[in-house]
């Protein structure tokens, strides 16, 4: 490995390792389960790309790093549905909104559609 390398490896995981920590600080400060949703998915996704790409660019073989990049791919696959899976669920399960939340389109959806708003807390 040469210098230029080790050093974008290393920003690469340092800056991965700062996503996740951005991203656990959210999970802790956002009102509701729907903006806690966003961290724990796009910051989180992207820390885990950044950090598989830094740990890339250091194996020695490039099976290694062909099972890395199956990992991000599958991050990538599984993170928006699993995302949406919680947030169908908790909007279903009558989770509140937050007061800073200002547009309810699902529940614009389900009055015209005749099922009124979110069921009630």
């Amino acid at each position: 490995m040469n210098s230029a390398t080790d050093w974008i490896a290393a920003v690469l995981l340092l800056g991965g390792c700062g996503f996740a920590l951005v991203a656990g600080i959210g999970l802790q400060r956002f009102p509701d389960v729907f903006a806690r949703m966003h961290a724990a998915t796009k910051a989180v996704t992207l820390g885990l790309v950044m950090v598989l790409l830094g740990a890339a660019l250091q194996v020695d073989f490039i099976g290694d790093a062909a099972k890395l990049l199956l990992v991000a791919a599958l991050q990538f696959i599984t993170a928006p549905v699993a995302a949406h899976m919680i947030g169908r669920a908790a909007y279903r399960s009558g989770t509140e909104l937050s007061p800073a939340t200002s547009v309810d389109e699902l529940a614009e959806v389900r009055r015209h559609q005749g099922g009124g708003g979110p069921p009630p807390s």
